[in-house]
């Protein structure tokens, strides 16, 4: 199948625009046309990262219609609309247990995973191309996928809308639905209001009496933040956030959520936190956070780290979904759509706070 996909060749450099050929899906493979693809902080830092080969083909919040299917494929079928989340591969503990996302396997399957046979999935001028990302690789027309990460959704559902529940959304809904479940009278900081972090937000407004503080650099998201249902967004370049979420809350959060991955930011939430309440790390930073251990201890403070929301997908996506459906989860405020030929704009945006999920169409 031939189509255009945005690759990278040098993590320095821009993403291109090249026409690749994608092969029929194999035994157990499903070939999804790409109607969109969400940028998560993931696929760049993944590219920045760099790679041994180039060019790679990232993606991994993609959404579509399934335009055919291998043999053994029983589950979907050609037409079916589906999102495309993360790979597992459901036997081992993890898995059985219904905690997907800690997949024994995970690494193998979702970081540029081969096929079983080795032959090329894309291919670009004849030679491969680097793909395979969570069993998808879906910044290209098409994508190759599997069973266990292609989640049949409504049809009357907008894809562009749909894709970043495959990861981004999911993640930030599932670290508040799935692991912290605020109850009414809760109070929530979430720290970071990108994707993750909104999500996070708009997760805790569909439980009835739950507060939400969200600290934020960027005062057009602070700005969006309350509109979109968060009591205060602090700016903390004003100024220690501790002391003022203490206040506001009357001694601490009951729950809360850190989407940066930056240790002292983690170390802020930990001691924002009340007597017996637990704070959840979704981004990923490098070092240890400063914190006050003696305090944990006394106090009863938990740090729990969390992959994907701790969700399952082929059960927690459709339930997103729904929620967004009966308007519940406008996640619309948060989108940009981008022609994929766009992509450099798309960045630009992003990180200027124009847009703070920016989705690739094709």
């Amino acid at each position: 199948m031939r189509t255009t996909a945005v690759l990278s060749r040098d993590p320095a450099a821009a993403f291109s625009i090249e026409p690749v050929e994608i092969d029929e899906p194999r035994a157990g493979e499903i070939l999804v046309r790409i109607a969109a693809a969400g940028i998560c902080h993931t696929d760049l830092v993944t590219r920045r990262a760099g790679a041994a080969d180039r060019p790679i083909l990232l993606g991994h919040e993609g959404a579509g219609v399934v335009a055919a299917v291998g043999p053994g494929v029983a589950v979907v079928a050609p037409g079916d609309h589906v999102v495309l989340t993360f790979r597992h591969c459901g036997a081992c503990a993890t898995c059985l247990a219904g905690r997907p996302a800690y997949c024994h396997r995970s690494v193998a399957l979702n970081q540029f995973g081969r096929r079983a046979h080795d032959t090329p999935r894309v291919l670009l001028d004849g030679a491969p191309v680097l793909d395979g990302f969570f069993g998808q690789s879906s910044f290209a027309g098409y994508a190759l996928t599997t069973e266990d990460n292609t989640i049949v959704v409504d049809p009357a559902i907008d894809l562009a809308a749909a894709a970043p529940f495959g990861c981004g959304f999911q993640t930030g809904a599932g670290a508040v639905l799935n692991v912290l479940r605020p109850e009414s009278g809760a109070w929530l900081a979430v720290y970071g209001a990108g994707a993750v972090g909104m999500a996070a937000l708009l997760a805790a407004r569909t439980v009835a009496g739950v507060r939400v503080v969200v600290v934020e650099t960027s005062a057009a998201r602070r700005e969006l933040a309350r509109e979109l249902g968060a009591e205060v967004a602090l700016d903390p370049a004003e100024g220690p956030t501790v002391p003022r979420i203490r206040d506001l809350t009357g001694g601490g959060a009951t729950h809360a959520l850190d989407t940066t991955g930056v240790p002292a930011v983690l170390a802020d939430a930990v001691a924002a936190l009340t007597t017996g309440a637990t704070v959840v790390a979704v981004g990923l930073g490098a070092g240890a956070p400063p914190v006050d251990v003696s305090d944990i201890v006394l106090r009863g403070k938990t740090i729990r780290g969390c992959l994907e929301g701790d969700s399952v997908p082929a059960t927690f996506i459709p339930h997103l979904l729904d929620l967004h459906a009966n308007g519940r989860f406008p996640v619309e405020r948060l989108i940009g759509r981008y022609p994929h030929t766009e992509i450099a704009a798309a960045l630009a945006d992003q990180r200027a706070g124009r847009v703070v999920k920016p989705v690739l169409t094709w």
